[in-house]
């Protein structure tokens, strides 16, 4: 059965075929939420949140884009909301972050574990000097970067969830790593690729 079968069927008052679209596109809506936020226990409410909104908002669903496209977006911004409260909320608190995301972490991951002691410290240094500058990354480049990153997302996808046409997210994913490679090389690490 097809999302838009589905969306029929719980326009009728099929709840359980509302049930099968959230577990169609679970994965897709919490990795989204994670991009912008970082957090497993954030991005668990948000999804959560952003099927709870959809649910409520399901008559205004107009089909111009695909039910996962609608959702995302619906969670996205859920999840954006959310990073500035967080943002804010950081701010008054003087609560440091400097952990690194699980969307960080895949893309930096850069040791091999045949690799000797020194060039594992010398990974880890890298890692780290990736983590700190995708952080530095100005938030219109660090989100597509990182929803890019995941494999989840087609680039038709993240511009429909951040509002941009595909060419102009192809651009931002591009100069996020042409900006973090030259602060790499600037920073001594010159064989990044």
């Amino acid at each position: 059965m097809t999302d838009a079968d589905l969306v029929a069927r719980a326009l009728e008052g099929d709840t359980s075929a509302f049930g099968e679209l959230v577990d169609r596109h679970r994965s897709a809506v919490f990795r989204a939420a994670l991009s912008a936020l970082g957090s497993h226990a954030e991005a668990d409410e948000v999804a959560q949140d952003a099927c709870v909104t959809a649910f409520r908002r399901l008559r205004t669903f107009r089909g111009e884009a695909s039910f996962k496209t609608w959702l995302l977006t619906i969670a996205w911004h859920l999840a954006l909301n959310r990073r500035h409260s967080l943002t804010r909320w950081m701010k008054r608190t003087v609560i440091p972050t400097s952990r690194s995301t699980d969307d960080e972490a895949q893309w930096t991951d850069v040791a091999s574990a045949d690799d000797s002691p020194e060039q594992r410290v010398v990974a880890m240094q890298l890692r780290t000097a990736i983590v700190e500058e995708i952080r530095r990354l100005t938030p219109t480049l660090r989100d597509v970067l990182l929803l890019a990153q995941s494999g989840e997302y087609t680039y038709q996808e993240i511009g429909d969830m951040v509002g941009a046409p595909v060419g102009t997210i192809k651009w931002r994913v591009s100069e996020a790593r042409r900006v973090i490679k030259a602060r790499l090389k600037q920073r001594g690490f010159d064989d990044v690729g």
